[in-house]
């Protein structure tokens, strides 16, 4: 839908939305008709940043005010704007993003008739691919995070991957049953205790020519997670239809990659379990042997994401990529340390650090970047294995969980994970509140001048 949003300027009839500085407003303002003036005064509007009013001369239009334009400047009039075909008086830039966004709706269970749509008319044709690729890849992010676990397991990933795959020209390849349980041990392990129809596995996607720079997306797929025998409360598991959003931003970003045809060999790798309660379930206290090799004391069955990634990055190294990637729903401890917009973006690598800040910051996308403190990495030690998963305590706890994923990535690789949220606590304009993309579009801009396109 998104496409018929966002639509080339040919001087097609269409209502006229006023973009203003907050110093060009009373200027503007002294040049309207009274009528205008009187409609503007009766919404209590004053001109100030971030405001918006809708007034009527000869037909619906708008003004907003704002001190920047950024991607959520039309955000809020794209969802109060009575349907119809609107173009801007000025430039558009980032905003036509927040347009589409705004208009983002999650009606699989509702029954009903839908709002109409708001177009949006641009001189900028060039842009216009881009903005839409984007906003389709954020809303299939949502769309999946928002869908109920029980409409949504590793079976769903594994044909959301198949067919991704098949709009691209790329091939799947997936792992499961004895072959998962020997070569992918702790995948195996956590997800072990599921109904057969939502067994775990491993899907991966590969793509683009082998001769280019291999880029690997790794997104952690817990379709739904009670905790495991250290079973979560009823309000920590409410939420936990959400625990694949790594693998959504994962499956997101791979296809703006292959959309926009970057130079690169992509491996895309979702380890796709349900941390479900059965008498197979892995229990506290058992010691698990990963693919890699070192073993891990089970202190925590609700610390299972960092388990399944483990087995995945392992994999993803054995290829020798130039860069790993990983989203992952992670910590809790990211939640309390930088709240819900801030995902944490954990790196050694200093040059992948500054590309991905500076492309948050240029994307209205940001991210806060934590320490891979080395003097924590004790805390991992175990008296009977080679490792804890999760350290007594809880201090440091997302800073922990980046240790220990960096011991599964090889040395000299360059690496970079963050800990997402994927999930809206609040509205914001263009932002509903539910399933949401964290770091995707900074992510795919970094990749984008990285590696240029074709």
């Amino acid at each position: 839908m998104a496409d018929a949003l966002l639509q080339p300027d040919r001087g097609q009839p269409a209502r006229t939305i006023t973009l203003l500085a907050p110093d060009a407003f009373e200027p503007w303002l002294a040049r309207q008709p009274q009528r205008v003036r009187t409609a503007l005064v009766a919404q209590r509007f004053t001109g100030a940043a971030g405001g918006h009013a809708i007034y009527a001369e000869d037909d619906v239009q708008a003004v907003v005010v704002a001190s920047r334009t950024d991607s959520w400047t039309l955000a809020r009039l794209a969802e109060a704007l009575p349907t119809g075909t609107y173009r801007v008086d000025g430039a558009i830039g980032p905003a036509a993003l927040g347009w589409l966004l705004g208009q983002y709706r999650f009606d699989r269970y509702r029954t009903g008739e839908t709002a109409g749509p708001r177009i949006l008319l641009t001189h900028d044709v060039a842009a216009i691919d881009e903005t839409v690729r984007l906003a389709a890849a954020t809303g299939w992010v949502r769309d999946l995070v928002n869908t109920g676990a029980g409409d949504l397991g590793p079976a769903e990933l594994e044909d959301a991957a198949e067919r991704l795959a098949r709009d691209h020209g790329a091939t799947v390849t997936v792992t499961r049953g004895d072959a998962l349980a020997s070569g992918f041990p702790l995948i195996h392990a956590v997800g072990q205790a599921a109904v057969k129809e939502r067994a775990p596995r491993l899907i991966e996607l590969v793509w683009g020519d082998p001769a280019h720079p291999r880029v690997a997306l790794v997104g952690k797929g817990v379709v739904f997670d009670t905790g495991g025998l250290d079973i979560k409360p009823s309000a920590g598991m409410r939420l936990m239809k959400k625990d694949m959003g790594g693998a959504a931003h994962a499956l997101a970003l791979a296809r703006l990659v292959m959309a926009a045809r970057l130079p690169v060999r992509l491996h895309l790798l979702i380890p796709a379990v349900e941390n479900a309660i059965a008498g197979n379930a892995f229990r506290p206290g058992d010691v698990l042997r990963s693919r890699l090799g070192p073993t891990v004391e089970n202190t925590n069955t609700d610390a299972e994401g960092r388990l399944i990634l483990a087995d995945a990055l392992a994999r993803a190294g054995e290829d020798s990529p130039e860069l790993i990637l990983d989203f992952a729903t992670l910590t809790g401890a990211a939640r309390v340390a930088l709240g819900p917009d801030l995902p944490p973006l954990f790196t050694d690598d200093a040059a992948l650090a500054a590309d991905l800040l500076a492309a948050g910051v240029a994307q209205d996308d940001p991210l806060w970047q934590l320490p891979l403190w080395d003097g924590y990495d004790e805390m991992l030690s175990s008296d009977i294995a080679d490792m804890v998963n999760a350290p007594d305590g809880g201090f440091a706890g997302a800073i922990t969980a980046a240790l220990f994923l960096r011991r599964f990535v090889p040395k000299g690789i360059a690496w970079a994970h963050m800990d997402v949220f994927a999930w809206r606590p609040s509205a914001k304009p263009g932002r509903p509140k539910g399933g949401d993309a964290y770091a995707l579009r900074a992510c795919y801009a970094a990749l984008k001048q990285r590696y240029g396109t074709r």
